[in-house]
C-alpha cells in the first residue's frame, strides 16, 4: 500500500474507534463539549447564570455516568475503564473551572442540578445523546417561587422605624387591598416552556441581532404639553417616554445617554403614573439634585431625603429618595408603607447579583411587585452594560422582566408568539425585539437632541522626565520581569506542547495576569502592584495635568478637572491657589448641602474658575454644565466611569462644543488602559445601538493590562 494512503488510513480507524466508544456511552462527547464551553468561558470572566448552570448539570450528569458505566456488566473491562478515563477528564476540566471560580465549588454537590432549568438542560442532553427517557423526566414542571422575605435574616438587627413613620402607619394602619392583582387560576402551557431561554437572550443582545437601535417605539409627540410646571418645557424625546406612561406602560430600562434628562422623566413618569408613594434608590452624591428636581418638576408633590436612621424624613412625603449605602436598615418600613412604583438610578450598580446592594434593591423591588398590580419600575442608567452582556440580569429581575431562571409570563408570551425556538435562527432579533418592547428605552444625544454639541476625547501625552516618573517606570518594568518569569516557570514545569519558537500561550499568560491580579487586590495598598503603580503614575502626572487646566482656563473659561485620588485632587488644589484661581472641590466626604454650594458656585459665579472632582464621587447625576471643556488627570478602570464624568459638561443646554482632554503618561502602562477604555465602548455600541462594532475581549480592564504588561515583557507587546 503506499505509503501516503498510511494517515488517510489511521484517521479513518481513529474515527471508527471513537463512534465504536461513542455508541458505548453517547453522552459522553456532549458532555465533553459542554464543559469545554463553560471552560472557555471561565477563562474569559463570562460565567453568568447559564454557563453556572450548565456546569452543576455536567457535575450531576458525570456522576450519573458514572455509576451507569461501572454497573454495566455488557461492557469488557477495557472499553468500562476507557469510559471512565474519559469521564475523569471530564471531572478534570469541572475541577480547574472551579479552581478559577471559587464560587462554583459548592455547585458540585449531589443535590445542586435540581431546578427545573437544571433538569429540563439534563432532559434535553439526554434526548441528544439518545437515550430514552420515562414520561416523568420528559415533562419538567417549574416550581412555585419561594415568597423571599423583604428584609433578610442577616438585616433584621439592622432596620431602623423612624419616629415620622410610626406616625403615617398609626394614620392609616390598613393598606388598601389591590382589586386588580386577578391572576389566573393556572398558567396555559406555552411551546416554549420546556426550553432554556437565558442564554439565548443573552446572545441575542451580545450578538447585536437584529442591527437596530435598542428602543421600544414610543408614541407620536403630543400636540400639547400637558405636563410641565410653570416656566419648565419637556424636550420632545422626554414628551414622548412620557405618552408612553401615560397610555398604561409601567417598566423601563430607560438607557438614555447621560446628560438627556433621565431624572425630570423619571419624576414626571411617577406623576403622570400616580405611582406614589414612591421610592427611589441613588448614588450618596445625587441626593439632592433628586429632591431639587422633584421641587423642579412636580412641585406639587413632596419629596424627603433620608440621611443615616431617617430621624428627619417627612414620612408623609410622595417620593422616599434613599442612597444604596443605608437602604438595607430601612427595608422593613419602606416594604410596609404601601409604595407603587421604585426608580433604581445608575442601576448599573446593581450588576452584581452577590452584593448586599443588588440584593437590597431585588427584595424591595419583590415586595412591591407583591403589593400592586403593574407598579411603575424605572432602572435608569446611560451605562447599562459594564463588562459583559449579562448585566443585564439583575436589571431584567428588577423589571420582574425575568426572574433570572426564566422569563416573566409577559416575556415569554411574547416569545412564544414569535412561533420559533432557539433552534432557529430568526429566533434571536426576534427574542431582542420581545425584550425591547418589554421597556428598554435607549436614546442618543445626536438623534433626540439637535442642540446639543458633540463632544471630543482628546489624548495629551506627557512625558514623565523627572525622577519619580523614571522610577513609575522603572517598577512598571520590575512588574513586568517578575510576571514573565512566572510566566516561563509555569511554561518549563508544563512543556511548550508544540508550541512555534516566537508563540505565546494565551492561557498561561492569562493565569498569571489573573493571579496578579487577586494578589494584587488582596494586598491592597501594600507592596508594589498594577493598582499602586495606576496610582503613582496619577500622582507624577498631577502637575503636569494641573497646568495644563491653568492654561485651558485661561483660555476658555471654566474647567472641569477630574482625579481618581485625593492626593492627585490636592496637589492640584495647591498648583491652582499658587495660581491665583479660585476653585470648588465636589469629594465623596462631602456632606449634601457642601456639595450642592460648590457646584451652584461653579456654576453661577464668574470668579470660580475650576472644579476639581472626584471622579468617582461627581462621576454622576451632577450637571457642570457652566463649562465645556473637562481635564481627565487619572484614568478610570471603566469606559462607563470616563463617560459619566464627561457627561456632567455634555447636557442639555449646553451650547459649546464639549473637549475631554484625558492626560496620557506616555511609555507607561497608562497608554495602554486608554486604549483598553476605548475598546470597551464597541460593548455598548453593539448590544445596544445596533452598531456593527467587532467584538472586544471582555475582559476586565486591569486583567487585559497585565497580560499587556506580561506580553511586552516577553518581547511581544
Amino acid at each position: 500500500m503506499p505509503t501516503t494512503a498510511q494517515p488517510q488510513l489511521q484517521r479513518r480507524r481513529s474515527k471508527q474507534s471513537s463512534a465504536r466508544k461513542d455508541d458505548d456511552a453517547p453522552l459522553i462527547p456532549i458532555l465533553a463539549r459542554k464543559v469545554r464551553e463553560v471552560e472557555a468561558k471561565a477563562q474569559r470572566g463570562k460565567l453568568g447564570p447559564t454557563n453556572r448552570v450548565k456546569f452543576q448539570v455536567i457535575a450531576f450528569l458525570v456522576r450519573e455516568e458514572r455509576a451507569r458505566v461501572k454497573a454495566d456488566t455488557a461492557l469488557t473491562d477495557g472499553v468500562r475503564a476507557e469510559l471512565l478515563k474519559r469521564l475523569d477528564g471530564v471531572a478534570t476540566i469541572l475541577a480547574k473551572t472551579a479552581a478559577r471560580d471559587t464560587t462554583l465549588i459548592q455547585l458540585l454537590e449531589v443535590d445542586q442540578a435540581t431546578s427545573p432549568v437544571a433538569r429540563r438542560m439534563r432532559r434535553d442532553w439526554l434526548l441528544e445523546s439518545g437515550a430514552e427517557l420515562a414520561a416523568d423526566d420528559l415533562i419538567i414542571t417549574d416550581v412555585a417561587p419561594a415568597v423571599q422575605p423583604v428584609v433578610p435574616a442577616g438585616l433584621a438587627e439592622r432596620q431602623v422605624t423612624p419616629p415620622a413613620v410610626e406616625s403615617r402607619q398609626m394614620a392609616n394602619p390598613f393598606l388598601p387591598p389591590d382589586l386588580s392583582r386577578v391572576t389566573p387560576a393556572q398558567t396555559p402551557r406555552r411551546r416554549l416552556d420546556g426550553w432554556e431561554l437565558m442564554g439565548p437572550l443573552y446572545k441575542a443582545f451580545d450578538s447585536g441581532a437584529g442591527g437596530s437601535a435598542a428602543s421600544m417605539p414610543l408614541p407620536p409627540l403630543p400636540e400639547y404639553d400637558r405636563i410641565s410646571p410653570r416656566g419648565r418645557e419637556v424636550m420632545p424625546h422626554q414628551s414622548r417616554f412620557l405618552e408612553a406612561v401615560r397610555e398604561g406602560h409601567r417598566s423601563f430600562l430607560l438607557a438614555d445617554e447621560p446628560g438627556l434628562g433621565k431624572t425630570a422623566q423619571s419624576v414626571l413618569a411617577a406623576s403622570v403614573a400616580e405611582a406614589y408613594p414612591l421610592v427611589v434608590v441613588v448614588p450618596n452624591v445625587v441626593k439632592m439634585n433628586w429632591a431639587r428636581e422633584v421641587e423642579l418638576w412636580t412641585p406639587q408633590r413632596r419629596a424627603t431625603v433620608i440621611q443615616g436612621d431617617g430621624t428627619d424624613i417627612d414620612a408623609f412625603a410622595d417620593i422616599f429618595i434613599v442612597n444604596y449605602e443605608i437602604l438595607d436598615r430601612h427595608l422593613s418600613w419602606l416594604g410596609s408603607i404601601g409604595l407603587k412604583g421604585m426608580v433604581v438610578d445608575e442601576a448599573h450598580f446593581i450588576k452584581n447579583l452577590t452584593s448586599q446592594r443588588s440584593k437590597n434593591v431585588l427584595a424591595l423591588a419583590g415586595r412591591i411587585r407583591s403589593q400592586v398590580h403593574n407598579p411603575l419600575m424605572v432602572a435608569l442608567t446611560g451605562t447599562p452594560l459594564i463588562n459583559d452582556v449579562e448585566d443585564f440580569d439583575a436589571i431584567w429581575r428588577f423589571l420582574g422582566w425575568t426572574n433570572g431562571e426564566k422569563p416573566g409570563p409577559e416575556l415569554m408570551e411574547k416569545l412564544d408568539r414569535t412561533g420559533l425556538t432557539p433552534a432557529d435562527k430568526a429566533f434571536y432579533p426576534e427574542a431582542r425585539e420581545a425584550v425591547i418592547s418589554m421597556g428598554i428605552v435607549r436614546r442618543k444625544k445626536r438623534d433626540v437632541a439637535a442642540d446639543l454639541p458633540d463632544k471630543l476625547v482628546a489624548d495629551l501625552p506627557v512625558e514623565l522626565d523627572d525622577e519619580y516618573g523614571r522610577s513609575v517606570r522603572q517598577a512598571e518594568r520590575e512588574l513586568g520581569e517578575r510576571l514573565a518569569a512566572r510566566y516561563r516557570r509555569i511554561l518549563e514545569a508544563r512543556g511548550d506542547r508544540g508550541l512555534a519558537p516566537d508563540e505565546l500561550d494565551d492561557d498561561i499568560i492569562r493565569l498569571v495576569a489573573q493571579n496578579e491580579l487577586d494578589e494584587s487586590k488582596a494586598a491592597g495598598a501594600g507592596g508594589e502592584n498594577v493598582f499602586t503603580m495606576v496610582r503613582r503614575i496619577g500622582q507624577a502626572k498631577a502637575q503636569l495635568a494641573a497646568d495644563y487646566a491653568v492654561q485651558l482656563q485661561r483660555s476658555v473659561g471654566k474647567v472641569v478637572f477630574f482625579a481618581k485620588h485625593i492626593d492627585v485632587m490636592n496637589a492640584a488644589e495647591a498648583h491652582f491657589a499658587a495660581s491665583g484661581l479660585r476653585t470648588v472641590s465636589i469629594r465623596g466626604d462631602q456632606t449634601n448641602t457642601v456639595r450642592q454650594q460648590a457646584i451652584d458656585a461653579f456654576n453661577s459665579q464668574a470668579d470660580v474658575g475650576i472644579a476639581v472632582c472626584s471622579l468617582t464621587a461627581a462621576g454622576v447625576g451632577l450637571n457642570l454644565q457652566a463649562a465645556s471643556n473637562v481635564v481627565l488627570a487619572e484614568l478610570s478602570w471603566t469606559a462607563a466611569e470616563q463617560t459619566q464624568a464627561i457627561d456632567r459638561v455634555h447636557r442639555i443646554g449646553q451650547d459649546e462644543p464639549v473637549t475631554a482632554w484625558r492626560i496620557i503618561a506616555a511609555h507607561t502602562i497608562d497608554t495602554k488602559i486608554a486604549e483598553l477604555i476605548d475598546a470597551k465602548q464597541g460593548l455598548a455600541l453593539r448590544a445596544l445601538d445596533g452598531v456593527a462594532v467587532e467584538p472586544g475581549s471582555s475582559d476586565s480592564v486591569q486583567l487585559s493590562a497585565l497580560m499587556h504588561v506580561t506580553r511586552r515583557a516577553l518581547g511581544q507587546a
